[in-house]
């Protein structure tokens, strides 16, 4: 199990990421809508994936590079300083930042949307905790930290990102087949609320332990 709660966490996070309106699904459905097409739902969870697992390799790779040069304990407390801070930061302005494509944009700019939105959320930024120790070796192994890391950091992007293509796919087509967007006028958790509370508490755990 200690091996196992890593790899769980990620996809965990990747499912919370799925179930989130704003990462994509909301998305995906309003562009089949638009087109009157089942299709398009489906091809578009292709370049929200693709754009999701972006802005998580721009984290991952940072946190590798650093911990070539920095010691795993110096990673941590920039780490939750930042997550702290950004936390902070969507509390008082994430709303007023919000990326904005129209319904006529293709796969490529919803690529890029899912990006953008993926980086202004700190997506990759809550993975830090779970990197750390999975992605980095100890001082002492620090030769090995290029070659080591690399297979492992591959694999943390592509579990997290499977588990969020996988709920933001079977949210999209049931809420396309069956429900409808009008559940959301009726009520809807807020999800950003309990996204910017987790940062929070993540980066102070950094901070403490």
């Amino acid at each position: 199990m200690t091996e196992l709660w890593p790899w769980l966490t990620l996809a965990g996070l990747g499912a919370f990421h799925g179930l989130n309106p704003a990462m994509g699904w909301l998305f995906a459905v309003g562009l089949g809508m638009h087109r009157h097409s089942r299709g398009i739902v489906v091809l578009s969870l292709l370049p929200i994936a693709i754009g999701h697992a972006m802005a998580i390799t721009v984290v991952v790779a940072a946190v590798v590079a650093l911990g070539i040069i920095i010691d795993q304990h110096s990673i941590r407390l920039a780490a939750g300083a930042v997550l702290s801070g950004w936390a902070v930061y969507h509390t008082l302005y994430g709303h007023r930042h919000r990326v904005r494509f129209g319904m006529r944009t293709g796969m490529i700019g919803l690529g890029i949307w899912s990006f953008l939105m993926a980086t202004a959320h700190g997506a990759g930024l809550m993975l830090i905790p779970v990197l750390i120790p999975r992605c980095l070796a100890a001082p002492a192994a620090c030769e090995t930290i290029a070659s080591g890391s690399l297979p492992m950091s591959l694999a943390a992007i592509g579990v997290h990102t499977l588990a969020m293509l996988a709920v933001t796919g079977a949210i999209a087509v049931t809420v396309y087949e069956w429900i409808g967007l009008g559940f959301l006028r009726r009520g809807w958790i807020n999800i950003d609320f309990l996204w910017t509370i987790a940062l929070a508490a993540m980066g102070i755990f950094l901070l403490v332990t």
